[in-house]
């Protein structure tokens, strides 16, 4: 698929990215002060000057602390400028420089709700490469309107508005963005729209959303949009509302891609469960930027490119995004070191239009593909506290996929796809609950009945490939064993007779065959085969 070699493209321009860029990525190890804070709720109220490329206004931050303290700290960056904080309605000191506001309350704020206000003015970060290298892009579109996007996920939601950057806490309560922009302009944001005023030459936008988010998903656009409707019934029997803001001049094929997006969600809703956000909207906008998952919300700049899929239209960058809802905002890593769970089984997700349009043996051969993209430079999860800069590779897309697909065989399918989708309808690992690798890996070793942590700790965090030995004995024997691995695992054996899936163990099993064996011929494993 196309999103292949998009994402080697993505990986070669991160890796580029300045000293700079690296020192104001997202998370990494969480400070003292930011994790006696638990964020309930964000309110941006925020002016957006066109002529200028600036922003002012102001961000409340509703809180509750664990435990007495004289200190709050949130992450902004320093081309904003701040100018006054105020803790529960009372002005209080601060200082802000490397990016991170330090408030130094007059009393001991006691344990237990705060809210926290700040002011604030300036020019945002400008986005170089969006959404990779990410920031405010002030563009027009093609007739000369103005048009404004806000990427924030390698920096975090620090680009524009005061925060806690860490994917550990996200506003349990939702979050209200307040945009004000030119009255010819039309605002897209995450939740339902509350209202619309207009005043002068400009009009106020009030976008509402009361599940909890992901900081970089806290953001706008702004464009000569045209809003296209439509609706489904979900798996659950709920209607859901769909709405694409696209540009103008693009409305012709607004209904064509309506039409496209609600088959996405059904074909996202057999796997993983009702759309996530089905109370609120399944939204999309059309971006200037390639595209991003923000949720209910998201963004959309691939142009009206298609592929085909069993004949059908396809389009794959709308489709990985739109899968996100699912991967990366309901169920979420709480560490950006785990950030395969993402990326890689929401590639993962994208071939199962392949299995399903096409059948098992495009779905294998698209896999076989995919196993030629694979760098393993480093592994997939390189620890603990790793800020978002460092956890991002090719890898995560196209390994962590791939280690789904190994999930699946190894499993089988009448196991695995109910697992995986018990997984993400689970109140204890979504929405609130956000994840690490560990809870993916116990959740599946329950299911399985036998511990995989093994295989997770294998393809996830080494670099190695599979060893599997074939050691020709007397009288048609072979002698087939595991060489890098502690644990026993089914692999399909091609011999005389036809090919059988067998458990191969460190220890060896021993095999009669008029032919040298064949190994997983159809390629569900990474791995290298040594014969001898």
């Amino acid at each position: 698929m196309k999103i292949l070699s998009k994402i080697t493209t993505l990986a070669i321009l991160l890796a580029g990215m300045g000293a700079q860029v690296q020192a104001q990525t997202s998370g990494g190890k969480l400070k003292p002060e930011q994790a006696i804070m638990d964020v309930r709720h964000y309110t941006i109220a925020l002016n957006c000057n066109f002529a200028t490329k600036t922003v002012d206004g102001s961000t409340v931050v509703d809180v509750i602390m664990a435990q007495p303290t004289k200190v709050l700290m949130l992450d902004l960056l320093d081309s904003l400028h701040v100018s006054a904080v105020s803790v529960n309605g009372k002005k209080e000191a601060f200082t802000h420089k490397n990016n991170i506001i330090t408030i130094n309350t007059a009393k001991q704020l006691p344990a237990g709700k705060a809210s926290i206000r700040v002011v604030y003015a300036g020019q945002p970060r400008i986005a170089k490469n969006p959404p990779w290298d990410d920031g405010f892009t002030w563009t027009q579109d093609s007739t000369g309107h103005q048009w404004l996007a806000v990427t924030a996920e390698g920096t975090g939601g620090k680009i524009f508005y005061p925060c806690k950057d860490h994917p550990s806490d996200e506003p349990n309560e939702g979050t209200d963005m307040i945009i004000t922009v030119p009255k010819d302009l039309v605002v897209a944001g995450p939740g339902l729209l509350k209202g619309v005023s207009k005043k002068g030459a400009t009009a106020t936008y009030h976008w509402q959303t009361k599940y909890s988010i992901n900081n970089y998903n806290i953001v706008f656009n702004a464009g000569d949009y045209q809003v296209a409707k439509g609706s489904y019934t979900s798996v659950a029997g709920n209607t859901v509302p769909v709405q694409f803001y696209v540009l103008k001049y693009h409305a012709k094929n607004a209904p064509h891609f309506i039409d496209m997006v609600i088959k996405a969600a059904q074909a996202k809703e057999k796997y993983f469960g009702e759309f996530p956000w089905a109370k609120e909207k399944l939204g999309m906008v059309e971006t200037p930027h390639l595209g991003m998952e923000h949720q209910s919300m998201i963004a959309y700049g691939n142009k009206f490119r298609y592929s085909k899929i069993g004949g059908q239209d396809f389009d794959w960058l709308m489709f990985h995004e739109f899968g996100h809802e699912w991967w990366g905002n309901k169920v979420t890593a709480r560490d950006w070191a785990d950030y395969w769970i993402h990326e890689g089984i929401d590639t993962y997700a994208d071939a199962l239009p392949i299995l399903d349009l096409e059948g098992k043996e495009a779905y294998i051969k698209h896999f076989k593909q995919t196993a030629f993209s694979i760098q393993n430079k480093q592994p997939l999860v390189l620890g603990i506290d790793i800020d978002e800069e460092s956890a991002y590779n090719n890898d995560i897309y196209t390994k962590g996929g791939f280690f789904m697909h190994t999930l699946q065989y190894v499993m089988g399918d009448t196991l695995f796809f109910p697992t995986i989708k018990g997984f993400v309808t689970d109140p204890n690992y979504t929405y609130d609950h956000q994840n690490v690798t560990d809870d993916v890996e116990q959740y599946f070793s329950k299911a399985y009945g036998k511990s995989l942590k093994p295989l997770f700790d294998f393809y996830l965090r080494t670099t190695n490939k599979l060893e599997i030995s074939v050691k020709a004995r007397p009288k048609d024997k072979y002698l087939i064993t595991l060489t890098n691995i502690g644990t026993d695992l089914p692999i399909d054996i091609t011999t005389d007779t036809g090919t059988k899936r067998m458990i191969v163990t460190p220890k060896g099993i021993t095999i009669e065959s008029k032919i040298i064996p064949v190994i997983d011929a159809d390629g569900w494993y990474l791995k290298k085969v040594i014969l001898e």
